[in-house]
């Protein structure tokens, strides 16, 4: 980004213009101006402002609309309204086009300083954020061609050795011999495994997940959640339990990523419970959102621990898991859930169990 910031004004009384630009003179901007909303939105493409100020009541093409195309052109670029005509309708419709705040005139000179300042330092942090999203992708990529090169294909060869060496060899081994060639072999399967679930945690693309989203019933992708992991269920005596509150809403998703989300993050909450307890699944919705929530009475997790646990690769605290584990089914449930565009969050109290809360943006339909 250059080091001056771009800013474009838009609106069709030539004092606002000139009284903008004279408010702005002597900073470190490049200053742009416009006089209705169909030169404005050549210049947005033209010019690539930073921060834009547009009039909602013009000639020709509204602002409303001018709002709509610059976001589609690039969400980026922050928008401010200004306007002689402010009221709460219009400036929630602005809003909803993208619009990060609405100026009522008349205005001060310091009143739009300040709404220059904050919105050119919300500029910043929205390309910040993005580079800084980017350059997380870069190192799971880069890290991901590691451990399959690096790891992978080492371990690999050692494992096929451990093969032919165990069949040459295994006539005139001793038992001990035997044993330890045994534990060999384990734990060489162990680290490919590990490597194999990393390698599935990095290469979850959110983009191809969201290419096959449907209309889908969360009823019905709970039911084959519990039908997967009734068996591990059943080895630890844990009853699952599903609530559903009312007409559940559609959610828009791939079923296959989103019942692998509610199987990691269920089969979580067997490992960290104690024989002969429950696991409930309670699922309910407004209209905006369909809410899934997945408890337990298990072991809990500390405070100190709780912040961590959805930041990726969780294991419990040594001696709260009852269950070997390598954190990695949260990690690729959160992922999953984000390319759903939803959110998850836990809760969570030691010796009283642990809630994990999912919430899905919901179909306007009800099924």
């Amino acid at each position: 980004m250059s080091s001056r910031y771009k800013i474009l004004i838009i609106d069709d009384e030539e004092v606002v213009l000139d009284s903008c630009t004279q408010i702005l003179e002597g900073s470190n901007y490049e200053i742009a101006t416009a006089p209705e909303g169909t030169q404005g939105l050549h210049l947005v493409h033209e010019f690539q402002p930073d921060l834009m100020f547009v009039d909602l009541k013009m000639p020709g093409i509204s602002g409303i609309e001018v709002l709509q195309k610059v976001h589609e052109f690039d969400p980026t670029i922050v928008t401010v309204v200004i306007t002689g005509y402010a009221t709460v309708s219009s400036a929630v419709e602005a809003m909803k086009q993208g619009a990060y705040d609405f100026l009522p005139k008349p205005f001060t000179p310091d009143e739009f300083r300040l709404i220059t300042k904050r919105g050119l330092e919300r500029r910043r942090l929205t390309l910040e954020t993005i580079a800084l999203r980017r350059e997380k992708e870069i190192l799971r990529e880069n890290f991901a061609a590691i451990v399959s090169h690096e790891l992978k294909s080492p371990l690999g060869a050692l494992q096929q050795s451990l093969y032919l060496l165990e069949s040459e060899l295994l006539p005139n081994l001793t038992e001990s011999q035997k044993h330890l060639l045994e534990r060999m072999k384990i734990r060489v399967d162990d680290l490919i495994k590990l490597i194999i679930s990393w390698l599935r945690v990095l290469s979850v693309d959110i983009n191809k997940i969201r290419e096959s989203f449907v209309p889908i019933s969360i009823p019905e992708l709970i039911t084959k959640a519990t039908e997967s992991i009734d068996p591990h269920a059943v080895r630890k005596d844990i009853e699952v339990v599903t609530s559903i509150e009312g007409t559940i809403h559609q959610i828009e998703g791939d079923e296959g990523s989103f019942v692998e989300a509610l199987v990691n993050i269920v089969v979580n909450a067997i490992k960290y419970s104690y024989p002969g307890s429950k696991v409930l699944i309670k699922v309910k919705n407004d209209d905006t959102f369909v809410e899934i929530s997945i408890s337990d009475t298990g072991v809990g997790i500390s405070t100190q621990e709780l912040p961590r646990v959805l930041g990726g690769f969780y294991r419990g605290e040594s001696g709260q898991a009852i269950e070997d584990s390598h954190g990695l089914g949260l990690t690729i449930s959160c992922r999953i859930i984000e390319a759903h565009n939803g959110t998850i969050s836990v809760e969570s109290e030691i010796g009283r169990g642990t809630t994990f809360v999912i919430r899905i943006p919901a179909l306007a339909k009800k099924v």
